[in-house]
């Protein structure tokens, strides 16, 4: 598993970084790389990869789909540990961005790695046809915004020291979180055309991209500062709605194993073109152990 994100890690980061070097120059590039690059460990993309092994989708068309996805991820980030959100002084082990350069100039960035994401599912060298280039802005549009991860923070924000329903806490997390996920996973579907799958594939990015938020709380409330690289129990003293500070940190580590037993029940008829998804499902959820 390491190997395989290794991989993608660094082919992504490659790709992303000669997208960078061929921008206009301007003052925003340098706290756009900060933010952007090296990443995380990119579950997304290897999602991404996955999914495009599952259906025969050629590497280099994955590689503008994980490439546009990490600076989604990257905007939401920077954003997110801003004062005004969840005011995170520390990301990926090294400060906010907000911290490095100041808040208005890690607002401005953010906002140009969104845009950023557009730009690369546009690009020439993208070797799509435009009708499904179109249905993917379109796609990472929606997923960007009020009916998604903006629409999920800000339920995330508003539903502090409130004491919130299970199916109000779920579908907040899956804006937040669960809509990126779904267009790591339907992304490939619509390049490979098999558009049939288009639908299953849309909620099994949902349930993935769940249990990551489950398994992220989880890791807040029981995790090391040191270890995961930001601050810890966080959400605790914010007052935040998750399925912990609803159903307890035994019953949600209950829920997330059902819900990954019906993860892989979905994918089971994919037989061992599945096994590399199914290996990163295992791999989300073992981080908060």
């Amino acid at each position: 598993m390491k190997k395989k994100l290794n991989k993608i890690a660094k082919d992504t980061n490659l790709f992303l970084s000669k997208f960078l070097f061929n921008q206009k120059k301007t003052e925003l590039l340098k706290p756009m790389r900060y933010g952007l690059l090296p990443g995380g460990k990119k579950i997304r993309s290897k999602l991404i990869f996955d999914i495009g092994k599952i259906f025969n989708v050629d590497y280099k068309k994955l590689i503008y789909l994980s490439a546009a996805v990490e600076c989604i991820h990257a905007y939401s980030l920077i954003h997110d540990d801003l004062p005004c959100m969840d005011n995170d002084s520390l990301r990926r082990g090294k400060p906010s961005t907000h911290k490095k350069f100041g808040e208005s100039t890690a607002i401005l960035a953010g906002n140009s790695l969104l845009t950023i994401a557009f730009e690369i599912l546009s690009h020439k060298n993208f070797n799509v046809n435009e009708k499904i280039k179109v249905n993917l802005i379109h796609l990472i549009s929606k997923t960007s915004g009020h009916s998604g991860i903006a629409g999920g923070q800000y339920s995330d924000l508003n539903f502090e020291h409130k004491k919130i329903p299970l199916k109000k806490i779920k579908e907040m997390q899956i804006k937040k979180t669960g809509k990126l996920f779904s267009f790591c996973c339907l992304a490939p579907v619509l390049v490979s055309k098999k558009i049939k799958y288009s639908n299953s594939f849309d909620k099994l990015g949902s349930d993935i991209g769940l249990l990551f938020q489950i398994a992220d709380d989880l890791i807040d409330y029981k995790g090391n500062s040191k270890n995961v690289g930001k601050k810890t129990k966080k959400d605790i003293k914010k007052g935040k709605a998750t399925l912990i500070s609803l159903l307890g940190y035994k019953n949600t580590i209950k829920y997330s194993e059902k819900l990954k037993k019906d993860i892989f029940k979905k994918v089971d008829k994919f037989g061992k073109n599945a096994k590399d998804l199914k290996e990163t499902v295992n791999f989300i959820l073992a981080r908060s152990k």
